[in-house]
């Protein structure tokens, strides 16, 4: 099949969307963590900090709902195989909600865990699981919103992308207004905001995607779900490693004290936002790519790496100077805590790199998913975290804080690196297989 070929101000129009639904995404965290900041103190912000971040290694976890998803559709749609591509976005579905139900019946154990795991007081343990235990009831819905947005990043549907996390956003927002700033339910109203809109934007998604239902008869092709969970596998080791780097992060700030752990949390939040802004280009690499790949295109697949990664190297150079000139007026007006503050100042420099050092990884990461290439990303992903384990207990000892931050950016180096050993096999294959198509 012939396809126009990709162009910058087509990338752009992709991006636009997913650009704002990206940050929509990344402010909810931030829009907590702010609520916090402002309206209690310190002890309630690390408890957002420690909970939050357990959070994120669960759901972060099951990533592999919406990246399999959109590189499985975006592979059927480059073979004009659209029944197949609504047969992948249903195996999600199903498999969202029955990872959720799971992690409802699981997640006492988890949270137990969680808390033994991390150095903190009892009044931060405390408020910690007055967040998990509201949160918690918001999982199935967002196990099954990974799935939409994988089949909408799988389409191009970036629009309608962007209003679903809008919807998630703004919902969260107002609740956390409400439960915080006026009924001061402290930590437990943020994750009962966080859950509730979780639920609401679900709603919404299942109505903007109603066309998507069918494929039924495909729904249990036997090959093609082995195919499914061997993918989805890989990408479970390969995400729970990284994952593992972030909340290795955090507990490390929870053996030093209190405003550590405060003011790393703010500056988390800033990496979050870089990551899912740039992460916008790598998703539209992943379209791209999994179409490609879909229609043996080798041409094509090597002008979608170059052209996304031009894009994102702009924004990335962009957030980096943004957050060095006006990071300190952000951190004054997010976090009313002085210690907390004074942390999160120092160490706004290194949080500024990471857009930069940080863009490889997430391209690469990009890449592999669009062609599917799960092995890969496992066994990257798992010599990245060993790798940046290793870094943290010979830096962070001699230099504390100041070592966690480099190992913390050497890691994205990694993941660069160890990715980057396989594109000449992956370029090789698709070379091959274009031109005996």
């Amino acid at each position: 099949m012939n396809s126009p070929p990709l162009t910058r101000r087509k990338v752009l129009f992709q991006a636009g969307p997913l650009v704002l639904s990206q940050i929509a995404i990344a402010t909810t965290g931030v829009v907590d963590t702010v609520v916090i900041g402002v309206f209690d103190d310190k002890v309630a912000l690390a408890a957002v900090a420690i909970a939050s971040v357990t959070f994120s290694f669960v759901y972060w976890s099951f990533g592999f709902l919406r990246m399999s998803t959109t590189g499985l559709v975006a592979q059927s749609v480059g073979a004009e195989d659209i029944a197949e591509a609504k047969a992948v976005f249903l195996r999600a579905l199903i498999l969202g909600l029955t990872f959720g139900i799971g992690l409802l019946i699981l997640f006492p154990a988890i949270s137990w865990l969680a808390l033994k795991l991390f150095v903190a007081d009892d009044n931060v343990e405390t408020l910690a699981t007055d967040y998990f235990y509201t949160r918690i009831w918001g999982a199935p819905a967002l196990l099954m919103s990974f799935g939409i947005s994988g089949w909408q990043i799988g389409r191009g549907q970036t629009g309608k992308l962007l209003v679903f996390q809008i919807i998630l956003n703004g919902t969260n927002a107002i609740l956390d207004g409400i439960f915080v700033a006026i009924l001061d339910w402290g930590p437990a109203g943020i994750g009962a905001g966080t859950a509730i809109a979780e639920w609401i934007s679900l709603f919404f998604g299942v109505w903007v995607v109603r066309e998507t239902f069918g494929g039924f008869a495909r729904l249990f092709d036997v090959a093609k779900l082995r195919f499914l969970l061997a993918m989805d596998r890989d990408i479970f080791v390969r995400t729970l490693a990284l994952v593992s780097c972030i909340f290795w992060f955090t507990r490390a700030g929870t053996t030093m004290d209190t405003a550590t752990v405060a003011g790393n949390q703010i500056l988390l939040q800033f990496i979050a936002v870089s990551a899912f802004v740039l992460d916008s280009f790598a998703f539209i690499l992943e379209k791209e790519a999994g179409e490609s790949y879909g229609r043996h295109d080798a041409t094509g697949l090597h002008r979608a790496i170059r052209i996304t990664t031009e894009l994102a190297l702009l924004f990335a150079v962009t957030i980096a100077i943004v957050y060095w000139l006006v990071g300190s007026i952000i951190i004054d007006l997010a976090i009313s805590d002085v210690e907390a503050q004074s942390v999160a100042l120092a160490y706004l420099p290194y949080c500024a790199l990471i857009p930069i050092v940080g863009l490889a990884a997430w391209q690469l990461d990009g890449l592999f998913l669009g062609v599917t290439k799960g092995r890969v990303l496992r066994y990257a992903g798992i010599a990245a975290a060993i790798s940046y384990l290793l870094t943290d207990l010979l830096l962070r000892p001699v230099y504390g804080n100041v070592g966690l931050w480099f190992a913390f950016i050497m890691m994205y180096v990694y993941r660069a690196v160890f990715l980057g050993a396989f594109v000449p096999a992956l370029v090789k294959e698709v070379t091959t297989s274009s031109n005996e198509s």
